[in-house]
């Protein structure tokens, strides 16, 4: 026999072994990687905030207007007449939150479209758009999604969860529910018990990494004791304020799509190479709705 057919024997064998591969597992990464732009929707820039901070870093916020619209209508007034700049994140604790805002009392006179005492929006009624997840919850009854955004309920009334990177609205004792004049946002594990006992405004979607990597506070709650242990903020906009080139562009996977309900799905159920067990189970807080720059 020829040397050639020999080699042509070799690939014949070959050939069978490589076709019977082992297929790629399909992913929570792989998912995405495949979705058509269909599915992604984009994020209105009215509904976008940029905070810079004197280091020359920005942090981007999405703002909930659904589930707050007072407090979320304060955020913006207060964007929009520059009350923020000069102010300071005040608060880092580990594992917990990072606050921003005014450090000492008296803050400075709040604009007039402020509304100073805002009604108690912690939670809303029950809406009927819930898409459930079939996991059971340790801090309500049901949980799931609503347009783009996570979202817990007790059958009467639904809100939105504690999880990391959301920013709520700081508040002092009862009945005093927060003006929006400080925000806070959730660096750390999330801390479910503060569900509806605090007004949720919206979320980080980018920049995160400049609110957490913060050395921690050393007073009492993680609060910062001198002004030299402060990052200044050297301004806060509305993203449809700033001019067409400088406003950023996000978008958010549909959550009534097939394409998030199989990410959904392969989150609960590892099978790629890494994981021996499945969970079967996902908590709602890791499944925060996949957030992507817009190109």
């Amino acid at each position: 026999m020829k040397p050639h057919h020999l080699i042509l024997m070799a690939a014949l064998v070959v050939t069978p072994a490589l076709a019977a591969e082992k297929p790629k597992p399909v992913t929570p990464s792989s998912i995405l990687e495949s979705a058509p732009p269909t599915v992604w929707r984009d994020v209105a820039p009215e509904d976008l905030v940029v905070m810079t901070l004197a280091d020359g870093h920005k942090v981007v916020w999405q703002l909930a207007p659904a589930f707050s619209p007072v407090h979320v209508a304060n955020v913006k007034a207060f964007a929009r007449a520059k009350w923020w700049d000069g102010s300071a994140l005040i608060r880092v604790q580990d594992g917990y939150v990072t606050q921003w805002g005014w450090p000492d009392e008296p803050e400075p006179k709040y604009p007039d479209t402020v509304k100073a005492e805002p009604p108690a929006e912690y939670e809303q009624p029950v809406t009927g758009k819930l898409r459930p997840l079939p996991y059971r919850d340790a801090y309500a009854t049901q949980v799931g999604h609503i347009d783009g955004w996570p979202v817990a309920s007790d059958g009467k009334a639904q809100w939105i969860p504690h999880c990391y990177g959301m920013i709520g609205v700081a508040r002092g004792l009862n009945p005093d529910t927060g003006s929006s004049s400080q925000l806070y946002t959730v660096i750390g594990h999330a801390p479910r018990h503060l569900d509806r006992n605090l007004a949720i405004a919206g979320r980080v979607v980018s920049g995160m990494e400049y609110l957490t990597a913060r050395p921690r506070g050393t007073e009492t709650l993680g609060f910062y004791k001198t002004a030299e242990e402060r990052t200044k903020i050297v301004s806060i906009r509305v993203a449809s304020d700033l001019p067409k080139g400088e406003q950023p562009a996000f978008q958010v996977l549909d959550t009534r799509s097939p394409t998030f309900d199989a990410w959904v799905k392969a989150r609960a159920n590892r099978k790629d190479d890494f994981f021996a067990v499945s969970a079967g189970a996902l908590d709602i807080c890791n499944a925060l709705p996949p957030v992507r720059e817009k190109k």
